[in-house]
């Protein structure tokens, strides 16, 4: 009788380790992320845009418009504009790119006013949203102030009919950390049902991986 006693608790014992374990297992991949309104309530500012490649930009120069131009920059990183040659632009807000612009036109003509629009923009790789696998046409795209889910979901024409969406994971660099960190998202929820509570808030970089059904 004792030995079986003591195999009762043993069993309760493993049991409970067992459970605890697969809890565990459970919340590290699958982090939550705050909800996020299907309207901001408050618009703001985002992050100070950073030029990428292929970006069209328009470039004015105050009182000498034959130095100004409309370029694309190139795919290697560099603009050429009248009397500036293979510019560095990629990485540089458009304010940082005016600036060394103005510097270079100082050599031709006496304290130059530049200023640098950024008509069509693709980003570079940091500041771009990648939705991949099981969605209506997997795309990067743009990251725009207040992004949500919802809005990313909508840019690539929502799920495929396979897609399992309330298991898709959104990877996340930690930027105090220097790690990556993974949320579950339930997109199956906010696109099929409606739900508010699966909404939430993206940031430059986000990568959103949506799986297929298994069945």
């Amino acid at each position: 009788m004792p030995n079986y006693s003591r195999l009762t608790r043993l069993l309760a014992g493993t049991a409970m380790v067992s459970l605890m374990l697969s809890g565990c297992a459970g919340s590290g991949g699958g982090a939550q992320l705050p909800q996020a309104s299907f309207v901001a309530l408050q618009e703001g500012p985002g992050e100070e845009y950073v030029i990428g490649p292929l970006d069209d930009l328009t470039i004015f120069v105050w009182r000498n418009p034959e130095l100004g131009a409309s370029v694309q920059v190139r795919p290697d990183g560099r603009i050429t504009t009248p009397l500036i040659t293979d510019m560095p632009a990629v990485g540089k807000t458009p304010s940082m790119l005016a600036e060394d612009i103005k510097l270079q036109l100082s050599q031709y003509i006496q304290e130059p006013i530049v200023s640098v629009i950024v008509n069509k923009f693709s980003g570079t790789f940091s500041q771009q949203v990648r939705i991949v696998g099981a969605t209506g046409k997997p795309a990067s795209i743009p990251y725009r102030a207040n992004m949500t889910l919802l809005d990313a979901m909508i840019a690539v024409g929502g799920l495929s009919e396979y897609a399992a969406g309330n298991k898709a994971r959104l990877v996340r660099f930690d930027k105090q950390t220097g790690k990556q960190k993974e949320y579950s998202v339930r997109i199956g929820d906010l696109l099929r049902k409606g739900d508010t509570r699966a909404n939430v808030m993206l940031t430059p970089g986000d990568v959103i991986i949506i799986p297929e059904s298994t069945f």
